[in-house]
């Protein structure tokens, strides 16, 4: 059974999985849109929904605590607050997608996907096609 179990562990330890959940939002605030395995997608899906939900917001305490939470990443938190906060400031919620891909990874045949904004420019969509 699984009472009370809040998140998947993706084999790795505590440490390992607060870095990766770190490095892959912060990858997905800088490029808004990449390819990854479906199973981190799906599990880092909450806390990149809840830095979008912070930064709709712009004040000090809001900029200092999304600080904390990407490891003081100023470059990704400066977009999230100046690009994407303001871009989904009348959304209510939902800004990601998960888009499931049809091979999968080469390696070891995991399943991979887009974890991308919902929101995206002309000019971001015709980038990410090549």
């Amino acid at each position: 059974m699984r009472h009370r179990v809040k998140k998947k562990k993706l084999s790795r330890t505590a440490s390992h999985r607060k870095a990766l959940a770190r490095n892959l939002v912060s990858a997905l605030i800088e490029h808004e849109r990449i390819e990854t395995t479906l199973a981190k997608a799906k599990a880092h899906r909450p806390f990149a929904e809840k830095l979008v939900t912070l930064a709709k917001e712009k004040n000090l305490a809001n900029y200092r605590r999304a600080l904390s939470l990407l490891g003081n990443d100023k470059a990704a938190v400066a977009k999230l607050f100046d690009v994407l906060g303001p871009r989904f400031k009348d959304r209510p919620g939902g800004y990601t997608r998960i888009l499931k891909l049809e091979k999968p990874r080469l390696g070891d045949k995991a399943p991979r996907a887009y974890f991308e904004f919902v929101e995206r420019s002309a000019a971001e969509d015709a980038l990410a096609l090549d």
